[in-house]
This record gives C-alpha cells, sequence and structure tokens, in this order.
C-alpha cells in the first residue's frame, strides 16, 4: 500500500497468470541470443512478436525488422522467422538466396501446421476458424496449397460454409482466438457436420486460455480493466473483449503508462490490470508506478494457475 493522506485510495487487482507466454520468451531469446552470438544486424521477418516495446527494445540492440526477405542485403547474417509463423515459401525463397535461416515459430503454432499437413495428406478438407489477415493464419494457410484451407472468421461463417466433403471434413484453429467465440463456432460446424473431425489437443494455446480465464473471474469483481498490450496483438485485443462479455463494460487497451485512461479511474474503487502474452511485465510495473503517483494504491495479485510451460531453443543455440 502507498500512502498518502491526500490522495484517493485505488484498489488494484493485478491477474495471475499475464504477460509473456513460453513461445514469446522464446522468440525474445531467440533474437537476443542471435546478437550475442552472430552479432548486429539480425533480420527479423515481421515483428518477432506483435508489442511495439519489444520491438523498440530490441531495433536499440540491433535487430533490423522487415515484412519480406527482399528487404534483406546479401548477407551472412541470420533472418530470424517471428513467433507467428510463416507460408513455406519464406523458408524456400530463403534458400535460394543461401540465407542463414533460424525460425522463432512458437512450437504451439508449429503444432498447427503439422496438423494441417497431416489432415491434408489423409485427405480431408480443413476448415481454419481465425481472423484474415493476421501473420499467423497466413503462415497456417501457406503450409498447404493455395486454397486447401477455408477460413472462418465468424458464428455467421460457420453457419455458412458448404463443405464439399462432408464425411471428411476437420478443423484447426488459430492459437490466440477467444475460447468462448471458438468454442460457439466449433458447436455450429458439429451442428451442421456431426463426423466433423476436431484437433487431438485444443488448438488455442494454454496462455491465451488461462489468461482469458483469470479476466472472466476478475471482471466481474472491478469497476474497470486495463489490458496491457499492442494493438496489433490478437491475445491482447481477445482479452478486452472477453472483459467486456464477462461483465466489465470499461475494458481498455493500453500500451503504457502513457495511456492510462484517467478519466476512467478517477471514480472507480476497483482497478483490474492483465497483460496480453507479448507484454512485458516491466510495462505493467511502470503503470502500477504511475498510478501510484496519483492514487493510494492497494494491490492485490489474483492468481488463476500457475504456469511451468518451458520451450527449447533452436539448435544453434545448444551450448
Amino acid at each position: 500500500m502507498y500512502e498518502n493522506n491526500n490522495k484517493k485510495n485505488l484498489n488494484v487487482f493485478l491477474a495471475q497468470p499475464r504477460g509473456f507466454c513460453a513461445g514469446v520468451e522464446r522468440a525474445i531469446q531467440i533474437v537476443e541470443k542471435s546478437l550475442e552470438k552472430y552479432g548486429a544486424p539480425v533480420y527479423v521477418r515481421h515483428e518477432i512478436v506483435h508489442n511495439t516495446n519489444v520491438v523498440n527494445d530490441l531495433k536499440i540492440k540491433g535487430a533490423v525488422f522487415v515484412e519480406e526477405l527482399d528487404e534483406i542485403p546479401k548477407t551472412n547474417q541470420p533472418i530470424i522467422f517471428s513467433a507467428h509463423g510463416v507460408p513455406k515459401s519464406v523458408p524456400e525463397n530463403a534458400k535460394s538466396r543461401n540465407l542463414f535461416q533460424i525460425d522463432a515459430t512458437c512450437p504451439l503454432v508449429s503444432k498447427v501446421h503439422i496438423e494441417a499437413e497431416k489432415l491434408y495428406k489423409n485427405g480431408f478438407e480443413i476448415i481454419l476458424i481465425g481472423h484474415h489477415g493476421h501473420p499467423e493464419v497466413i503462415g497456417t494457410t501457406g503450409q498447404l496449397p493455395h486454397g486447401k484451407i477455408n477460413l472462418i472468421e465468424t458464428i455467421k461463417d460457420a453457419e455458412l460454409y458448404k463443405a464439399k466433403n462432408p464425411n471428411k471434413l476437420a478443423y484447426i484453429t488459430q492459437t490466440t482466438l477467444s475460447v468462448d467465440d471458438t468454442e460457439e463456432i466449433v458447436r455450429c460446424l458439429k451442428k451442421r457436420y456431426p463426423s466433423i473431425t476436431a484437433p487431438h489437443k485444443e488448438d488455442i494455446c494454454y496462455a491465451t486460455t488461462n489468461r482469458q480465464n483469470v479476466v472472466k473471474k476478475l471482471s466481474s469483481h472491478v469497476d474497470a480493466l486495463f489490458v496491457v498490450g499492442s494493438k496489433n496483438s490478437s491475445n491482447s485485443q481477445r482479452l478486452v473483449e472477453v472483459g467486456i462479455k464477462s461483465g466489465c463494460k470499461k475494458s481498455y487497451l493500453i500500451e503504457d503508462e502513457n495511456e492510462i485512461k484517467w478519466s476512467v479511474i478517477k471514480n472507480i474503487e476497483n482497478l483490474a490490470i492483465t497483460a496480453g502474452a507479448s507484454a512485458p511485465e516491466k510495462i505493467v510495473q511502470k503503470i502500477i508506478e504511475t498510478l501510484s503517483n496519483e492514487f493510494n494504491v492497494n494491490l492485490e495479485f489474483y492468481n488463476h494457475i500457475n504456469e511451468d510451460v518451458f520451450f527449447k531453443l533452436p539448435v544453434e543455440f545448444n551450448e
């Protein structure tokens, strides 16, 4: 409790778990260790993870971010593929140019890629539940020939979908979706196509699920919710939606302490804070510090589940 008699009290409930997941930790480590091992510059195709603060920190250290490989000059330096995964054409292109490539794709995204390939080889018609234009969706659809994966974004898409092969139909999903929205779409597909094949293990990742579950529990106890994350972060955007649907209408996505909604919190007593899977903990702490300058902050930890997931680094970094 930071106490000052002239300040208003504010109860801040800090969601646990929040922030970095194992896939994000691994991807950032890959860039940092590449810089240590090979020196700057290290090239990264697309933002390594969707967070402005993370990307800017890595730029300062010597990472160069590009959207396409043709932006990279002839070089012996590493080219790193982001945590979201890439279409097969990207590593093929890198190989044809003799570029030194390192894959930072999250292992849980790679699992979806492997799933898609197995389904295709076994003759399934494949539905991907996901968001059009998201890098992960582009990467997953790019594992197979064009048109072999059919994207469904909404419940309406599911209601209108016409399967060409109803008896051999399967679905996979983007890893960062709303759990509840995805379940609704899946229920619709199963009702229309009872024999549809589901993933052997849930595609939505453990971190997305855990962060959404703690927000569901917290939302009914607080007056407002801040989700720390960048606007292009799918899992962070979903946390805001979950907050609103769970009863906390004042749920907002904020990049950092500069985006604190002072007009919202000046008249409330209970604020929840969580962070998307690509948002650094140092930003959360900076927000709490900034709030404590204006309020007597009573900090409480709201623990849902402990995470102990760890992903190994690629072979390039085996000691």
